[in-house]
């Protein structure tokens, strides 16, 4: 047993992992305590990662046209597709599609190929979904995309401000860093402006329920309130800033009375005056936002409202104070330092960057190859895929991301893909929607096995090892890119063999013609010339990294110095716009999206440990009791989303954290995990002018009851086949794994009412009905298939609420895995579905420890009214935290509720 360092490579904190390997195995994960990101701490998803390994679903040998070939074919087919697209239809007709899932040194070389050497501009990444309107307006504003807080201001700040921001959730370590800092500092206050009463507001002193949209009104109004009241930095505004008046001009155009703006947010007067207050009257302010405010068609002017504040009271370059700007991804920001978006090059350059073009093809430049850089920007995602629907692009080279699932008008960009002719994939897991359409695939590494950095949100470079061989043939994305380079005849260019090279190479261009830093912010020529030996004992470390900060720097603009011609930042004129994707009488309820605390991206990965399925197991709908009740629809109910591109069906979870007129769905779930619960389809493709950002917090849907005959729950075991295409019969369906097995949520047409269960099953699973208990009357149904004494599949046809607790079936499908055979008490106790017929015992709350909801709530009403007493009692909240805002909701709901029974008068 031995111990080794990486980082994990989900959100964008960052945090270090310590992996337990056993031979070629990695036995149990734990968090870093010397890695400055997350001191030891670690997120349910990343305690978790050692579950989500192993070869099992796992692509292992590239494919073309189906047939499965080796590596030498398959590369071959790749150069010669690509260089025949650009020979007959010119470098514009290809393309690729990047993710922050990407390490930086796979990044570099693909965006040198396509950009340096098949001269396509291009070369995009879906960071474009969640960063790029922040990267603009720090670009608009400050001259780089430089994030220039470090999470110790999260700590040293007297006012943090969470904007469009659920930390608990999605930056659960960075949360319980600011929890902890807020526990330390009792005269630290907390804001959260958010249209959702999220867990985040477990720790606010003020929360701001504001209308969706609303968010640059609320801020020009700071920005006016401070000014009227004398609350501006003026020394500081004229010393390092340009534009106040401008942007005051913009501000004041519309009534800038607080009584106008609450209104225009739909807030409280006095609320939102309280927080202009409490800014305006602190130095050491951290504003921390993310997609609730990047995803907007105004997203980058959102942005810069926020950031405008921040300069005109001197908020920035202090300990404790900045805009910050929290990435969603673990290498969005390393992709954007090498040129993964569309409008870069790459260190930061850009196309209207003076000189950038020159200096970026002679640094590029080999003895016998001249690159040819494309002469401006290429399309962003979104235009990406209506360039291949045009027909303008032809071939397209798709990594680590399933643009089929996560894009706006998902079913739009499936038929563009449909069309396309030529689709590679580069992909690890062999059971994605996005395979469905590629004409080569490629089968790549994965976490533990990849080798490389990331950057994290607040410019921190780590080091993700490559602990484990990958499975099969896979191989390394930046090996891939390098044999494909190769063979298109750019070898002399692409000569690497080990990742340590390619980054020694992006932190040589870093620094290349760049002696005054604030030419290019980003400079990490301190790290070049590392060796093998160096590289892989490199310890994290924030950019710039030069001669002259050896150590990194923690904090930008100290000095009020700013990456832009003449050093001072500017101040925007920002107009407020309402979201793109009107409310109408056809779809009259706002949407929002986002994700959920236990589940990452489509699923691919997450679901792979079966603990993290149960806190929200299915596609579900959050609205408020008031609007349910007016359309018809009730808790747990299964009901129907119409969006702009298509449906969504999910089941109905009753919130008094939603606002009235709003829904909530999340983004996860695709097509390998149920019928129609894919986000993306809601959503009309808005963009934001300047970043290209989709506008996916504002949808505009109608939601409506789904009729249905019957619901089913059939659990099978995972080496049971079953007849394709039978959860198509279905009206709904979610597929939710489990430890040993698949469990099938199913929902019937109201046209398959009288469906004969025993016929059905005989006729989609090999295993007959070898116990029943039938009740035609009430529609209730419970049976198992047993063959050689072992459990295959049991089925409750009936509401999941009459569920017994799965685990103990989990469990016996285990020991059908191991050939062991049922004793004649289990199988008498088969149909009741564990031992003692008890019922479920909820939805996990606690993924950790798997603790359901119904204990909690049973300790509750015992008498346990503290966290400390629940963690005591049930174990729930004392390993990773992101269940504490959860169980604090159910002391607080759940201790009324016996209150109120205690105060209730006896019967008569």
């Amino acid at each position: 047993m031995h111990q080794a360092r990486t980082t994990c490579p989900y959100c964008g904190v960052g945090c270090g992992v310590v992996a337990e390997l056993a031979g070629e195995r990695i036995v149990g994960v734990s968090g870093d305590s010397e890695h400055p990101a997350n001191y030891g701490r670690l997120c349910v998803k990343g305690s978790a990662l050692h579950e989500t390994l192993g070869h099992r679903g796992r692509l292992t040998r590239p494919r073309v046209d189906g047939v499965e070939v080796d590596w030498e074919t398959a590369l071959s087919a790749v150069a010669q597709r690509l260089a025949a697209t650009r020979s007959e239809h010119g470098a514009d007709a290809v393309a690729a599609y990047l993710s922050g899932q990407l390490l930086t040194e796979d990044y570099y070389v693909a965006n040198k190929l396509f950009k340096g050497f098949l001269g396509t501009p291009h070369l995009d990444t879906n960071s474009r979904l969640c960063m790029a309107s922040a990267v603009a307006a720090y670009k608009r504003s400050l001259g780089a995309d430089a994030v220039p807080c470090s999470y110790e201001d999260l700590e040293e700040a007297e006012l943090v401000v969470l904007v469009g921001s659920n930390l608990a959730w999605n930056h659960p370590v960075l949360y319980q860093r600011l929890k902890v800092a807020k526990t330390r500092n009792p005269l630290m206050r907390v804001v959260v402006i958010d249209p959702r009463v999220t867990d985040s507001c477990e720790i606010a002193d003020l929360y701001l329920g504001l209308r969706p949209g609303s968010d640059a009104r609320l801020f020009n109004g700071l920005l006016t309130w401070m000014a009227d009241r004398g609350r501006l930095d003026r020394v500081y505004l004229e010393k390092h800033t340009h534009g106040l008046e401008e942007a005051l001009a913009a501000a004041r155009e519309e009534d800038e009375s607080v009584e106008a703006i609450a209104a225009d947010c739909d807030l409280d007067p006095e609320r939102l005056e309280t927080f202009y207050y409490w800014f305006s009257s602190q130095l050491h302010v951290v504003t921390l936002y993310s997609q609730g405010i990047n995803q907007s068609s105004s997203g980058t002017d959102k942005c810069n409202a926020i950031i405008n504040c921040h300069l005109a009271g001197g908020k920035l370059g202090l300990p404790g104070a900045g805009p910050f700007s929290i990435t969603g991804q673990p290498n969005a920001m390393g992709g954007r330092e090498v040129g993964g978006l569309a409008n870069q090059l790459a260190a930061h350059m850009d196309y209207h960057t003076p000189g950038a073009r020159d200096r970026v093809t002679r640094f590029w430049a080999t003895e016998s190859l001249v690159p040819t850089l494309p002469e401006g920007p290429g399309h962003k995602a979104v235009e990406l895929f209506e360039a291949i629907e045009r027909g303008e692009v032809r071939a397209l080279w798709i990594m680590a991301t399933n643009p089929a699932v996560s894009l706006p008008r998902a079913n739009r960009v499936r038929e563009a893909l449909e069309t396309c002719p030529l689709v590679i994939v580069s992909e690890c897991m062999a059971d994605t929607d996005l395979l469905d359409y590629a004409d080569i695939v490629l089968p790549a590494s994965s976490w533990s096995e990849k080798n490389g950095t990331v950057t994290n949100s607040e410019r921190r470079i780590s080091r993700q090892r490559g602990l484990l061989p990958p499975p099969g043939e896979a191989k390394h994305d930046w090996w891939i890119i390098t044999q494909v380079a190769r063979r298109l005849g750019y070898g002399e260019a692409f000569d690497y063999a080990h990742p340590a090279e390619i980054f020694d190479e992006h932190a040589r261009l870093s620094g290349f013609e760049n002696a005054d830093s604030s030419k290019r912010l980003f400079d990490i020529s301190g790290l070049a010339g590392l060796d093998r030996a160096a590289f892989d004992a490199l310890l994290p470390i924030q950019w710039p990294v030069t001669a002259a900060a050896p150590r990194g720097t923690a904090r930008l603009f100290e000095d009020g110095r700013f990456a832009t011609p003449d050093g001072r930042a500017r101040l925007i004129p920002v107009r407020p716009r309402e979201p793109e994707q009107a409310l109408s009488e056809a779809r009259p309820l706002r949407l929002n999206t986002g994700r959920i605390r236990d589940q990452w991206h489509t699923m691919t990965r997450t679901a792979r440990a079966p603990r993290l399925m149960n806190h929200r197991a299915e596609p579900f709908i959050e609205i408020t009791p008031e609007d349910a009740l007016a359309l018809g629809v009730g808790d747990q109910q299964l009901a129907r989303l119409r969006g702009a591109g298509g449906d969504y069906l999910g089941r109905v979870r009753l919130t008094k954290g939603q606002r009235r007129g709003e829904v909530f769905v999340p983004m996860h779930w695709s097509d390998r995990f149920s019928g129609s619960a894919r986000m993306g389809s809601l959503l009309e493709a808005h963009l934001d002018p300047l970043s290209g950002q989709p506008e996916s917090k504002h949808g505009a849907v109608a939601l409506e009851s789904l009729p249905v005959a019957w619901e089913a729950t059939l659990l099978v075991a995972d080496d049971l086949s079953v007849m394709p295409g039978w959860c198509g019969e279905s009206a709904y369906w979610a597929r939710i794994p489990l430890a040993h097995g698949q469990r099938w949520q199913l929902a019937g047409m109201p046209e398959q009412a009288d469906r004969d269960w025993l016929a059905w099953l005989a006729g989609h699973l090999p295993v007959t009905p070898a116990l029943w208990l039938d009740d035609p009357a009430g529609g209730r149904l419970r049976a198992a298939g047993i063959e050689d004494g072992r459990l295959r599949w049991w089925l409750m046809v009936g509401p999941p609420s009459e569920l017994p607790g799965l685990a103990w079936l989990d469990e016996r499908l285990a020991e059908a895995a191991r050939g062991e055979a049922l004793s004649p008490e289990r199988r008498r106790r088969l149909l009741a579905g564990c031992d003692d017929g008890a019922a479920d015992s909820g939805p996990v709350v606690c993924s950790c420890h798997q603790v359901g909801q119904k204990a909690i709530v049973a300790a509750i009403r015992g008498g346990e009214a503290s966290v400390e007493a629940l963690g005591a009692r049930l174990a729930c909240g004392t390993q990773c935290g992101s269940c504490i805002p959860e169980l604090k909701s159910l002391i607080e709901e759940h201790r009324a509720t016996r209150a109120e029974e205690e105060k209730a008068p006896c019967e008569p």
